[in-house]
Order: structure tokens, then C-alpha cells, then sequence
């Protein structure tokens, strides 16, 4: 029976691609975001690993005198301070890289397989900072924030109402506004709606929504639950009396802001160990330096009327 198979007439794809190298990339990861917050936070090293935030203990009872025409005695005062103040303490997320020898030795060309290795799990444990500077039960922006600083919003879409209720609760030099993507998209519809849509700013190369003058900025690691979220605004800085990042410098293996990197050694598998630490933690250094709007509902759509010319 004669076969069917139509003869080459040149040389097919299947038999080429044998002699060729395919271009390869680095892997990705699809957790990886900007972590803008971790970026625009200022970062103030603690060496010994303690932060003390010393505050005034009654600022009412500083007395002044003002334009006194008379021989009166001027008033005596003093400042006095909090005898127990908070002191914050460096935390770390951490985590231990295994690659075997043989692999590491065979299989890193074009990519070295260790710095590949590497890489990923910093920037998995740098997503982990970001959220822990958030959510953190201890020293999280989020959950430490004031309760006379936290307002709900007016009617369940963030509104510009709903955000100028937050620059009155954080008016001394505002940095930021700190959102999830699909709050900030929410609260693009609603301003649209009302006919005043935000302007854009470009943040470290990107364009970002803003309010009055200050940045929306998106992070993804404020939860969404059952359609509701919430939105902060900060004052950075300790000059400011804002929120700060703290960091341990000048740690052993350091590479990077508070990151630590050493070898561990090989086993007697022949699989050589990284550990890798981060060293981080977060204070407000007043309480007006935070206002959270919560209850954000960020599922809130509307429906145009759209008049098209013939």
C-alpha cells in the first residue's frame, strides 16, 4: 500500500528547531507588584532594634503669653512626657532557600539557577513586608490607626465627599491616599459621575489617579471582603510627625533595605541553604497621621445614556 505522506520538499520546523536555542526569560512571578507603599514610606534604621516614640504627656497645660503691655509675671510652664512610652520592636519574615548542588552546578546557563532562586523568594518575602506594614496585628498602619481617625463612608462608593471627609481628618501636609485598584477605580466612577474626573500623576513612571492634588495610590494587599474595603490617607515623615518604616541597617549578609541574605551551608543530601530575612516595622508618631474611610464599597456601577450623531 502506498503511503500517503506527501515527501519534504525542505526542511520542516519540527527538525530545524533541534539546532536551535530558544530565547528564554527570567521566571515571573504573578504576586509581584510595585509595592509603592514600601516606596514611599521614609525609612528610619534602628540599630538596636527598639524605636521609642516619646510623646507629650498634656500638651494643654503649656501656657503662653501674648503681647503683654503690663508688669505682670509671664506664665511658667514646662513640657512634661509619657513616663511609659510605646517602643516598637523589629520584626522579621523570613524564609530558607534549598537548591541542590547538582542543579545549581548543571542546569544555570543562561540563568544562574541560585540567583534565580534567590530573587524570587526576596520578592515574595518583600510582597509579605508590604502586607505585614498594613494588616499586621501589632504594628500595622492599618489596624493601629486612631479610632477617632476612621469615618464611613457617606453612602457605600468612596465619593470626592467621601475623600475630603479624610483630608479634614489629615490636613497637615497629606502624602498619599492608599487604596486597592478596584477602589480606586470605583471612586474614578463615582467622580466622573459627578463630572469632575480625577486628574493623573505620574508616580515612578506610572500614571496615577488623584484627589485635590494627592496621589491614589494602589496596593493590592488591602483586603476586599464581601465588596467592601477601606481607603487611607498618610502623612509621611518623622519631621512631619507622620508614619515611618523601620529597618534594621548594616545586618549581617545585608542586600538591600533590611534585607539579610547568608548561606547556610551544604547537607550531607549535597542541597546548599540560604536564609534570607527581613527586618521591618511601621509607627504612626501621631494620631491624625492616618484616616482610614471604611465600609468602601467598590461593586457600585452606573449606566450612561450615550446620544450618537447619525
Amino acid at each position: 500500500m502506498a503511503s500517503t505522506t506527501e515527501p519534504h520538499l525542505a526542511l520542516g520546523d519540527v527538525a530545524a528547531r533541534q539546532l536551535a536555542n530558544a530565547q528564554k526569560t527570567a521566571p515571573t512571578m504573578l504576586s509581584i507588584s510595585p509595592r509603592w507603599l514600601v516606596h514611599l514610606l521614609p525609612w528610619v534604621g534602628v540599630e538596636a532594634g527598639i524605636y521609642r516614640l516619646n510623646k507629650v504627656r498634656d500638651e494643654s497645660r503649656v501656657l503662653t503669653a501674648c503681647s503683654q503691655r503690663d508688669e505682670r509675671d509671664l506664665p511658667e510652664t514646662f513640657v512634661d512626657y509619657d513616663a511609659t512610652p510605646r517602643e516598637y520592636y523589629l520584626s522579621s519574615v523570613t524564609t530558607v532557600v534549598d537548591v541542590h548542588t547538582r542543579v545549581s552546578d548543571l542546569y544555570s546557563h543562561p540563568y544562574d539557577q541560585i540567583k534565580q532562586q534567590l530573587r524570587l523568594a526576596i520578592e515574595t518575602i518583600k510582597e509579605r513586608q508590604e502586607s505585614e506594614l498594613l494588616n499586621n496585628d501589632d504594628y500595622g498602619i492599618l489596624t493601629n490607626a486612631a479610632p477617632g481617625q476612621r469615618i464611613k463612608t457617606l453612602a457605600g462608593p468612596p465619593t470626592p465627599d467621601d475623600l475630603d471627609e479624610l483630608i479634614k481628618l489629615v490636613w497637615k501636609e497629606p502624602a498619599f491616599f492608599l487604596a486597592h485598584p478596584s477602589a480606586i477605580a470605583a471612586f474614578g466612577r463615582e467622580a466622573t459621575r459627578r463630572g469632575v474626573p480625577p486628574a493623573t500623576v505620574s508616580v515612578f513612571g506610572s500614571p496615577v489617579l488623584t484627589w485635590r492634588g494627592i496621589p491614589l495610590v494602589p496596593s493590592n494587599k488591602l483586603e476586599i471582603k464581601d465588596g467592601k474595603t477601606s481607603v487611607l490617607l498618610l502623612r509621611t515623615g518623622e519631621s512631619r510627625q507622620g508614619v515611618i518604616g523601620l529597618y534594621q541597617p548594616s545586618a549581617s549578609g545585608e542586600d538591600g533595605l533590611g534585607l539579610s541574605v547568608k548561606f547556610m551551608g551544604i547537607n550531607r543530601k549535597a542541597i546548599s541553604s540560604y536564609l534570607i530575612s527581613l527586618y521591618c516595622s511601621a509607627a504612626i508618631l501621631t494620631d491624625d497621621a492616618v484616616g482610614v474611610l471604611e465600609n468602601v464599597e467598590v461593586d457600585n456601577y452606573h449606566e450612561y445614556d450615550y446620544a450618537y450623531r447619525s
